[in-house]
């Protein structure tokens, strides 16, 4: 699938808006449908900080943008686009509709993406006449400046149709994921929900504060996954013997009672207040505008950093900059 010239996003909030910049910022125009009557706003200034971090990330190498303009309609959103990215609520009785509307209003061969974190696309598809077409395209915030994108066909997706997204997205810079088989929540938002759920078990039960889960993150096992995941962290761990001597020596220990995993500690307002509160005086009086543009510039030079080695997400760096190079040849 070549890089079409115009894209259809539905939806423009802070995934749809991202996604909008990561097209836009490859030099591919953008119609973004959203009913929010400050979608405008918001997705200026979400490019506001996207032009920064790939100024940042490929200096001189970026080409020139394409258009990001905000329609009234779904149908003037989606008229002669070549790919359309829905980024709309995750309520699964939305998204059916939205998919059979869009089903209806655009040819059989343009392929629609996703944003869904975890919704199946077996269900999604459902009262489509060509489920053919529809595939799950998951990124990561944000999505201007991570590469990861996850993409999940459904019963009915056409396996060439997955083929066809990852070229894609390949030359706008990502790194496609093909997850093996349909399941929810995908790979990434599964292995975040774990951390995610001993994390406010943490906080709750006064273990922790929000900053110092942070820490833990950050100034620990957050610097090893940001070039290696987890089965090759443990893997040095287990010296030169490797995954077997480790798996010998630290595999008893997945019985002991250290996790609450398959449980959750009660959403009430007393922990909502104290999760907020200890992450605001985290923030120490930072907007959170600030702290993207503080996040985008540390991402940002983590892949350069990756680059040098020709690692991990530096690699899809690499590539990403040789692909812009030779258009420019």
């Amino acid at each position: 699938m070549s890089l079409p010239s115009t894209v259809g996003i539905i939806g423009g909030g802070v995934i749809g808006g991202a996604w909008a910049a990561r097209f836009s910022l490859n030099g591919v125009d953008a119609r973004v449908y959203d009913p929010d009557p400050e979608a405008e706003r918001k997705i200026d200034e979400v490019m506001t900080n996207a032009r920064h971090a790939m100024g940042e990330l490929v200096g001189d190498l970026a080409p020139a943008p394409g258009s990001i303009t905000v329609v009234d309609t779904l149908e003037q959103a989606v008229d002669g686009v070549g790919y359309i990215q829905e980024a709309a609520p995750e309520r699964i009785e939305l998204k059916i509709k939205l998919f059979a509307e869009l089903d209806a209003l655009v040819p059989s061969d343009v392929l629609i993406g996703s944003s869904t974190s975890g919704l199946l696309p077996s269900q999604m598809q459902s009262e489509m006449k060509h489920p053919e077409r529809l595939i799950v395209a998951h990124p990561f915030n944000p999505v201007y400046l991570l590469p990861l994108v996850e993409l999940v066909g459904g019963e009915k997706t056409d396996p060439r149709n997955l083929d066809k997204a990852a070229t894609m997205f390949r030359e706008i810079g990502m790194h496609p994921l093909t997850v093996k088989k349909e399941i929810e929540a995908f790979i990434a938002d599964r292995l975040m929900e774990a951390l995610w759920r001993e994390a406010l078990w943490l906080v709750k039960d006064g273990v922790a504060t929000a900053q110092d889960v942070d820490d833990a993150i950050r100034y620990g096992c957050g610097l090893r996954w940001a070039q290696m995941g987890t089965f090759q962290t443990f893997d040095i761990a287990g010296g030169e013997a490797g995954m077997r001597h480790f798996l010998a020596q630290f595999g008893p220990a997945l019985k002991w009672p250290w996790t609450k995993l398959m449980d959750t500690p009660e959403m009430n307002e007393e922990l909502i207040d104290k999760i907020a509160e200890q992450v605001e005086d985290q923030a120490d009086g930072r907007g959170f505008r600030e702290l993207e543009r503080i996040r985008d510039d540390n991402l940002v030079a983590i892949m350069h950093a990756l680059k040098d080695h020709r690692w991990g997400a530096g690699q899809t760096l690499a590539d990403y900059e040789s692909t812009l190079a030779s258009k420019r040849d």
